[in-house]
């Protein structure tokens, strides 16, 4: 159909806002005080007048009608009392205007009504006119919704449904009691990277019920860590079937997707959001529009805490991992020779996390049983899984990507790397680390902040002990634990492990009963002088720990961590040359207390100001004249007490169980 002969339906508030102004004309003509009014106003109609013609030329098509009122307004102009008059010019505009719309008028005119017509009525009018204007934008684009654009008629952006998973019915089964629940939300499905939550999203989206509800109506987007936001709504437009607008800003784009979400979201809706980093929450805000039936699923490695709903995913039973390692080897196809001892030693390497399973299990698959029986012999020694899988590290390594922008965090987290593995790391242990290695107060405020931020990152959990503790344990955080998945730990160590040994930041020794010898004490018998400038360091080691250490240069450290197994210890005499040691932090890990003889080591070191023990018996203690805090849990001090008057502890000293 031709344009400048189509008919043009306007709505009804239009259609009414055009019969106000006709009016205006109607009333001019009873009155010739009225035409001097619309004389003047008909002047003052000239900004009006063009910026009709704006928005005209933002139109797609042009409105023809407009073009006319234009055109005829610019030629008429010097004739404006001929057109209130003889109702020539305006009038005849806005009667062909109306009846464009729609709207049909009985050509007689309100000649009874002789009421003059107030100047103030007139800006009233005018002010509904720019209105009009309002409304044939957004107008234009509801047509263009509803008469070009075509129902979707499948789901966009949702991957492959998979061939094969295991251990998500659970998850499953949470994510589609929420989706199917009426009502709108917000959805948060977080866990670490290469748990599987791209996964459980898209076989949530080819669920039949979840298909069902939502149809065709189901968007799948992937944000990534720099989202192009009008490239997402463009991408929307363009698989709804919509001509894609050429959108001026990011706040224009959100304005029309707005209106899309609003014409496709008549039915349920479903739109998935998938890799969303840290601080983008604003951006799904944007996505929200309050319609009936309309779900967000948002998926990221960072639980927001802004949304209520939270589903976290958790790493596979032991039994799922095998099952799923099986899949990616083809064992049940292939039927190896591999003894079930051995499958089952590398799963539990992988600790339930699915990206490491697949990679490891596509590694191995159809290699000889000699190079699993090493493998197996490696880590068996104390070896990291990642020094053997490159693919695997640069997997887990983009897990850290998303503390790249905050080297205090990233540092705290390397810290964790100074525990052993599969033990709890205290709370109040990293309060008195990092309260002096980065400034943080001494009540743990901070600290805990930085927790809380790792936890919803994944990248640690937070585990408290005794939720019903008194006010002064929960004060202290006597009671909270930090627990680190084991190739989080790994990952943490290996990152450490980067730069020479002379120059790194965090030195960790281990020297354990496998008598494996250390890449630290390899390194101490090459070079000379053996000098270290890392500023935190950690020995953990068991009764096989020499008696005689290498002569080192430790004056660097602050924070010294020992993580014993063993009923007698002696503390290396390189310590005594720790002279800007800050931080002593000794934990036993064993059932019996382990005596330590030789504190006096530390009598020396007149910046020690905090010093915290478990599980550590001490026949006797020395004074230190700057200790502020000495914090001791499970420990045996009965003769050390005896000279525990004598201290001067400036601030704090805490005692548990002792």
């Amino acid at each position: 159909m031709d344009q400048t002969t189509q008919r043009v339906v306007l709505p009804a508030l239009f259609q009414e806002r055009l019969r106000m102004v006709s009016e205006i004309v109607e009333k001019g003509q009873s009155s010739e005080s009225n035409k001097q009014i619309l004389r003047s106003t008909l002047k003052d109609m000239n900004p009006v007048v063009q910026e009709i013609k704006q928005y005209n030329e933002h139109l797609n098509p042009p409105r023809e009608e407009i073009k006319t009122l234009v055109d005829e307004k610019d030629a008429k102009e010097e004739l404006v009392c001929k057109c209130l008059s003889k109702n020539f010019c305006l009038d005849k505009c806005l009667s062909w205007f109306l009846c464009r719309s729609g709207h049909k008028r009985d050509g007689s005119f309100a000649g009874g009504d002789n009421q003059a017509l107030v100047p103030k009525d007139i800006e009233e009018k005018l002010h509904k006119v720019r209105e009009i204007l309002e409304l044939l934008s957004k107008e234009n684009f509801e047509q263009k919704l509803c008469g070009i654009g075509g129902p979707i008629k499948l789901p966009f952006g949702v991957p492959e449904n998979p061939d094969f998973t295991v251990g998500l019915d659970v998850p499953l089964g949470e994510l589609k009691m929420e989706v199917l629940r009426d009502g709108g939300s917000v959805i948060m499905l977080t866990g670490l990277g290469g748990m599987g939550k791209t996964t459980l999203a898209t076989v949530l989206c080819w669920d039949e019920q979840v298909k069902s509800k939502f149809g065709g109506n189901i968007l799948f987007v992937t944000v990534s860590k720099t989202p192009k936001l009008k490239i997402i709504v463009e991408r929307l437009f363009e698989h709804c079937g919509y001509q894609v607008p050429d959108f001026l800003s990011d706040e224009d784009a959100v304005n029309q997707l707005g209106l899309l979400l609003r014409q496709i979201g008549r039915s349920s809706m479903l739109l998935v959001l998938d890799d969303v980093w840290p601080g983008s929450e604003a951006l799904v805000e944007k996505f929200k529009v309050q319609i009936p039936d309309y779900k967000i699923l948002v998926i990221s490695r960072v639980a927001f805490l802004r949304f209520d709903m939270q589903c976290i995913l958790k790493p596979l039973g032991h039994d799922d991992a095998v099952t799923l390692f099986r899949h990616y080897m083809l064992l049940e196809e292939s039927g190896s020779s591999i003894p079930d001892e051995v499958i089952q030693k590398v799963v539990r390497i992988c600790r339930g996390l699915p990206l490491a399973i697949k990679v490891i299990g596509r590694s191995l698959r159809n290699q000889r049983s000699e190079l699993w029986l090493k493998m197996v012999e490696e880590l068996s020694q104390g070896r990291s899984i990642l020094d053997s899988n490159v693919e695997l590290l640069t997997c887990l390594r983009k897990i850290l990507d998303v503390l790249e922008d905050n080297l205090v965090i990233r540092g705290c987290f390397m810290d964790l790397g100074l525990f052993p593995e599969d033990q709890r790391i205290p709370v109040t242990a990293l309060i008195d680390m990092w309260a002096e290695l980065y400034g943080l107060d001494n009540d743990g405020i901070e600290a805990m902040t930085i927790i809380n931020k790792l936890h919803s990152m994944n990248l640690a959990n937070v585990l408290i002990a005794r939720k019903n503790a008194n006010n002064t344990d929960n004060y202290y955080y006597n009671n909270h634990f930090i627990v680190l998945h084991d190739l989080l730990r790994e990952l943490a160590i290996y990152k450490c492990s980067e730069e020479p040994m002379e120059q790194r930041k965090r030195l960790i020794i281990e020297i354990n009963q496998r008598g494996e010898k250390t890449e630290f004490l390899s390194w101490c018998g090459k070079q000379k002088p053996r000098q270290v400038t890392a500023h935190t360091s950690s020995i953990s080691t068991d009764k096989n720990c020499p008696s005689d250490w290498p002569q080192m240069q430790v004056a660097h450290v602050e924070v010294l961590i020992l993580n014993l197994q063993t009923k007698q210890y002696s503390f290396p005499d390189f310590l005594e040359d720790m002279n800007k040691l800050k931080v002593l932090i000794v934990t036993n890990y064993s059932y019996y207390p382990s005596e330590i003889n030789n504190f006096e080591l530390f009598c020396s070191s007149s910046n020690l100001r905090r010093i915290r023990l478990e599980r550590i018996s001490v026949p006797s203690f020395v004074a230190m004249k700057n200790l502020k805090k000495l914090s001791l849990y499970f420990c045996n001090m009965k003769q050390a007490f005896e000279n525990f008057l004598h201290f001067d502890i400036q601030s704090t000293g805490q005692k548990s169980h002792c």
